[in-house]
Order: C-alpha cells, then sequence, then structure tokens
C-alpha cells in the first residue's frame, strides 16, 4: 500500500523504561535500541486494545464533565471520538450513525435500520441501538431519545468535529433545544493519555521506526519518492502497523513541507526527507527523519544541525505547567538568531512546531504560538521543527513524546546525525 499524502505516563509491567537526556526523559525500549531489522516480524502479536472497562471509564468521565456544566448530553458521530468512547468503529457518510451520551444515564447508537446488524457486530457493550427508515429523519430519533430521558431543558453538546449538517438537523427537529460545544467534555478526556494509550502509542512508534531502519539501507540513487514510500509501507505492513502515511520527499521537493507533485529521483548530494506513521489497535506514530543520498555538504549539515538543537530545546522548554506555545517561540526565537524566518517566513519555520496525536494524528493542542493550555500529564505531542529552503531542500526531525509528571518522555530516540539518522 503507498501512500503520499501527508496527510509510557510511565508504562507499567516493564514495557518502558526511562534515561536521561537533555533534562527530559526518554523511553528505554524502542525498536532503535535493538540491532537492525533484517528478516522482518510483526511487532505487534502482544499488543493489547483499549479494554471495555477503560471506555466505560472514558464515558465516565464524560459524564462528569457534563454534569459540571450543567449539560445533559453529548452528541457524537462516526470517527475518532465514536471509536474513543464506544469502540464502535463506522464512516462518516450522508447518513448518520452516531451516540448520544446521557450525562445520567448510558448512551444510544443512532443508524439506519438496514445498518444494525452490523453496528451491533462493532459494539463491544452496550445495547441501546435507534434505528431510522430511509424516507425518516435520524434527527428525530436524537430529538425523541433526549425527550424520552428528560434533558431538553438543559444544553446539549455537540462533539466538535461533528459535521454542519447534523446539528442544524436536529434544530429543524426542535428549534428550542440549546446545542452547544462539546469540546470541553471531549478534550477533557481525550487530551490524557492513560498507561493503555501510551503503550498502543510506544507500539506504532516502535512499528515505524524499525521500518525506517530496514529501508534505509535500500533506498538508492535513481528511486522516486514513490518507490521509497512502497517500501516504507511494505516494511510497516510487514512488522504489524496499518499503515497511515509514507511521504518521501526527494530533492528539492524537501523544501516543500508535504511534498511536490514535480517527480524528482534521488541524487547524489541530495535530501531526503521521509514523514511517516503507522496505527495499532487505532493509536497513531509520526516520526521524520532527514538524511543526505551520500556525502552532505557543508550548508546541509548546518541546517540539519540548527534543526535537532531545536528539537532539543523543545524537549528542555516542555516541562509540566509551562504554556503550550512556549514550546514553539522558544525554537521559532533561536531560529531567527540563526538567521531563518523571522517568525513564520521562509528560509525558516514555517509550520507550528508540533500537534498532539492519539487516535488521530493530529490532535488538540498544539505546540503552536498563542496556544496558552498548560502542559499536564498524560498530553502526547509531536515534536517536530524543520527548517525549509525554497528551492533547494529542507530539513525535519520528528519524534513523538508524552508528558510524565517528571516532564517530556520520547517515544523514540532523537536522529544521531545527518550521516546516520537512525543510529545504526
Amino acid at each position: 500500500m503507498t501512500v503520499l499524502s501527508k496527510r509510557e505516563l510511565l508504562i507499567g509491567a516493564g514495557a518502558v523504561g526511562l534515561s536521561g537526556l537533555l533534562g527530559c526523559q526518554q523511553a528505554a525500549q524502542p525498536a532503535s535500541a535493538t540491532p537492525a531489522v533484517t528478516t522482518l516480524k510483526s511487532l505487534t502479536t502482544n499488543a493489547q486494545p483499549i479494554s471495555v472497562t477503560e471506555r466505560q471509564a472514558r464515558i465516565a468521565k464524560a459524564q462528569a464533565l457534563m454534569r459540571d456544566r450543567g449539560i445533559g448530553a453529548l452528541i457524537i458521530e462516526a470517527g475518532s471520538a465514536l471509536i474513543y468512547f464506544t469502540g464502535v468503529r463506522w464512516w462518516r457518510s450522508e447518513r448518520f450513525t452516531g451516540a448520544v451520551i446521557l450525562a445520567d444515564g448510558g448512551f444510544a447508537i443512532i443508524t439506519p435500520y438496514f445498518e444494525e446488524p452490523s453496528i451491533r457486530e462493532s459494539m463491544s457493550f452496550g445495547d441501546d441501538v435507534r434505528t431510522w427508515h430511509e424516507d425518516e429523519s435520524p434527527f428525530k430519533r436524537i430529538v425523541n431519545y433526549l425527550r424520552e430521558n428528560k434533558v431538553l431543558d438543559k444544553p446539549v453538546a455537540v462533539e466538535e468535529t461533528v459535521r454542519n449538517f447534523i446539528p442544524t438537523g436536529i434544530k429543524s427537529e426542535n428549534a428550542d433545544i440549546k446545542l452547544v460545544s462539546g469540546q470541553p467534555i471531549t478534550r477533557g478526556c481525550r487530551m490524557f493519555k492513560s498507561p493503555a494509550e501510551l503503550a498502543l502509542m510506544q507500539t506504532a512508534n516502535n512499528v515505524t521506526l524499525a521500518a525506517y531502519r530496514h529501508i534505509y539501507p535500500k533506498v538508492e540513487v535513481g528511486m522516486t519518492r514513490r518507490d521509497i514510500s512502497a517500501m516504507m509501507s511494505q516494511a510497516t505492513t510487514e512488522l504489524g502497523g496499518s499503515v497511515q502515511f509514507s511521504m518521501a520527499l526527494v530533492g528539492p521537493s524537501s523544501s516543500f513541507p508535504h511534498g511536490s507533485e514535480i517527480e524528482y529521483t534521488v541524487k547524489e548530494g541530495e535530501v531526503i526527507l521521509m514523514d511517516c506513521g503507522a496505527s495499532v489497535h487505532d493509536y497513531e506514530s509520526d516520526i521524520s527523519r532527514t538524511w543526505v543520498m551520500g556525502e552532505a555538504n557543508a550548508e546541509q549539515r548546518r541546517v540539519w544541525n540548527i534543526v535537532k538543537r531545536g528539537q532539543e530545546l523543545a524537549l528542555e522548554t516542555a516541562q509540566i505547567g509551562t504554556p503550550a506555545g512556549r514550546v514553539d517561540e522558544v525554537v521559532r526565537e533561536y531560529y531567527t538568531k540563526e538567521g531563518f524566518g523571522p517568525d513564520y517566513a521562509t528560509p525558516g519555520l514555517t509550520h507550528r512546531l508540533g500537534h498532539g496525536i492519539g487516535i488521530d494524528g493530529h490532535e488538540p493542542v498544539n505546540f503552536v504560538r498563542g496556544e496558552t493550555t498548560p502542559l499536564a500529564q498524560g498530553m502526547c505531542f509531536s515534536n517536530e521543527p524543520g527548517i525549509y529552503l525554497p528551492g533547494k531542500f529542507g530539513i525535519r526531525l520528528e519524534d513523538c513524546l508524552y508528558m510524565s509528571e517528571d516532564g517530556p518522555v520520547l517515544f523514540s530516540p532523537l536522529s544521531k546525525s545527518i550521516d546516520d539518522p537512525f543510529a545504526l
């Protein structure tokens, strides 16, 4: 499978240890701590999916957050939020499938009548499924469920990624219903990862790093981005991960953070930038590496080393209680002193320093200027500074981390050098 678009809190049972790094902590058992992969075997065999008990606890937390705010219910639709709370995996279409979680009760799944058997197959707990026929309104089912449970006199929260036609349809069935943002509820749950979530993310990162280490010696002069991406996707699959993206940027296209449609081939002395991710039981990795085919020149080395120092500064800054935006600011200030930017200008760091990550590859909150949310235990982020010189090359290094009570812990070790990006 070729995908070209870019789209452990300390883990128990000895899954992850700690070692010092630049004032931060680093997981001791990532894939790169072992010899390079020569025979690809699944790294996910022992990965444990999220339990029913944990999903039930998530619903209970969401209900407590709703009660604290005087909210009667939370509406979510198919997608990562539905997976997070109920374990039901469904796709988004013009037909509404979703859940209504009551602040003082259980939850119901609303879905088309003909989809009910499939939905029930996907359910691991709960048994309340409300259906609608093709000539009926799913929104009437939602309103009736709210009325039945006597919550129409309270605000009803809508999860932040729900598409606009859904609240519009609900209002068309009951104009007096008060719909409010569900962001404080869903973020209040999903931003803070449990040990089980962190363990899955660690495994996903191990898969991605092992896949990188496998293909790195196989990249040759004359290959295209598609050739490299295909190798990475195949290795990821063989290692037991589900491919999320396998982006390879070659030569001048590396100066575009998300690539170019121009088909460059690998040449001696030119940059190769890769950005790849996998998922394991829904939880994602996101790792970027940059190197040069052959010998790097002085400019490439200087930029690479400045980008790496940015990653280190981010780790030093990302401490409990620090506003998330400050991590971006510190790195950006350093790059400006080195002659890049200023701010988000080119040549320089044109995108935010990092994003939240979990079930979704990009989740709130971000390492971006102006973000005031304080860093707290259980939050997960990418740490991915880059410097892009339009028309020449770009350098990006990316590793994900989580916030422990003592500071940031890396899921993958930082790249060693432009000559040895995977510490081989």
